[in-house]
């Protein structure tokens, strides 16, 4: 039994004296130096600081010590060790015992209610995360890595047009060397506190993009909906991108649910795996695209909307699917006539899983038209028209018909 106990930016001072006792009363000590320096010495007493790179060596260091207490800081279940600990041993091998955690520090020090604002951890991730949560009003409470992550957020901020947004890094939470630094984004300079917290009052202003005559550049401006169907400006793209209309017609069939993983097959721009994994933090794509010019630009738009773990496998199915995390649902927007392509995805959906495909030439059509005859489903035919001047006149223009197949695995 892992025993975790968390210590705020107080000190030992201000541990309650049922942990010291758990602490005192250990035969063996694990946790970070900060934290074991800590701790007064018990003769006697192993201590061992976490190994680096941590998940790689604690295994080891967890089998070599049996039972122990380890240290850790505030909260040990936000973005701290006792995750970790639970996910290697089991819950039923940890037990936590919690310290008032910096989120909730952060929350009273802003005055902010646990449901009117969210909390993003920054703390080895990258700062692009935040912008999935961005809309004019919403507050956010970012969890830093160290004292760079302030920067690197104002200057997000600044890039996504947030720069009017009020950010108050709170450093030392709980501690005497308490601190509060208030500045908008735009205007934001100087140094941070190694252990902070960055409270963000969000303010939208308008930012634009260069346009190239090859590829379009971002020029939807935020806040960006976490409903599907995102204006096409909203991404950079060469023209293949799964546009609005039938992107939101296929993330409907596809249900974003939170936990799930997507395999979004000849990617392009990356839209729709981008969108399904905004409909929840939790939400993880797979990209599989075979041009590595894309393949970056899906990496862009990721970060851009606020989802850089998107992960872009550059290769063509099937051969590169091979191997991937399985999937509980699959767009294929491009490629679904290359042979095994259809099958392999097939293959790989569990029961409940969906697929979607979209096809606009007559050879994808007959294949999707047999794949509806072998296995049921939903084959619909999508054509949009939008609005375009004629002369003094406005007229509708057609954009080329899509065929949609959608199957859920029973």
């Amino acid at each position: 039994m892992i025993v975790v106990v968390g210590i705020g930016a107080g000190g030992w001072d201000e541990v309650p004296v049922r942990h010291q006792q758990l602490i005192r009363g250990a035969s063996v000590l694990l946790g970070g130096k900060r934290h074991l320096d800590l701790a007064p010495d018990v003769p006697g007493q192993r201590r061992e600081p976490w190994p680096s790179p941590l998940r790689d060596g604690l295994p080891a260091l967890l089998e070599s010590v049996g039972d122990a207490v380890a240290l850790a800081s505030g909260d040990p279940l936000v973005s701290g060790i006792g995750t970790t600990l639970i996910d290697l041993l089991g819950p039923e091998n940890v037990r936590i015992e919690p310290a008032v955690s910096s989120v909730a520090l952060a929350r009273a020090r802003m005055g902010w209610s646990a449901e009117s604002c969210v909390a993003v951890s920054l703390v080895g991730r990258d700062v692009a995360l935040i912008a999935r949560e961005l809309a004019p009003g919403r507050r956010i409470l970012a969890l830093s890595s160290d004292g760079s992550t302030p920067v690197s957020v104002a200057d997000l901020l600044v890039t996504v047009g947030f720069g009017a947004s009020t950010m108050t890094v709170l450093g030392d939470l709980g501690a005497e060397t308490e601190t509060a630094q208030t500045a908008t984004a735009s205007t934001w300079v100087g140094e941070s506190p190694r252990l902070n917290m960055v409270a963000i009052e969000c303010a939208a202003d308008r930012v634009g993009f260069d346009t190239e005559a090859s590829v379009s550049r971002p020029t939807q401006s935020f806040p960006a909906s976490w409903t599907p169907g995102l204006p096409d400006d909203s991404f950079e793209h060469d023209g293949q991108l799964t546009k609005r209309d039938l992107r939101a017609s296929a993330l409907s069939r596809l249900a974003p649910t939170p936990g799930q993983h997507l395999w979004d097959v000849g990617a392009g721009a990356g839209s729709v795996g981008i969108e399904w994994m905004r409909a929840h933090p939790t939400c993880t794509t797979t990209a599989i695209e075979a041009s590595s010019e894309r393949a970056a630009r899906i990496a862009r738009n990721a970060a851009r909307l606020g989802v850089p773990n998107l992960s872009v496998i550059e290769g063509r199915a099937p051969d590169a699917l091979a191997g991937l995390p399985a999937p509980d649902a699959i767009f294929i927007g491009g490629g679904a006539t290359r042979p095994g392509v259809l099958d392999t995805c097939l293959a790989a959906l569990r029961p409940g899983g969906r697929i979607v495909v979209h096809g606009v030439t007559l050879e994808t059509e007959q294949l999707l038209a047999a794949a509806y005859q072998e296995h049921g489903g939903e084959l619909t035919r999508i054509s949009v028209e939008t609005s375009a001047p004629i002369g003094a006149f406005t007229g509708w223009t057609p954009a080329r018909s899509v065929t949609q197949w959608t199957l859920t695995v029973g």
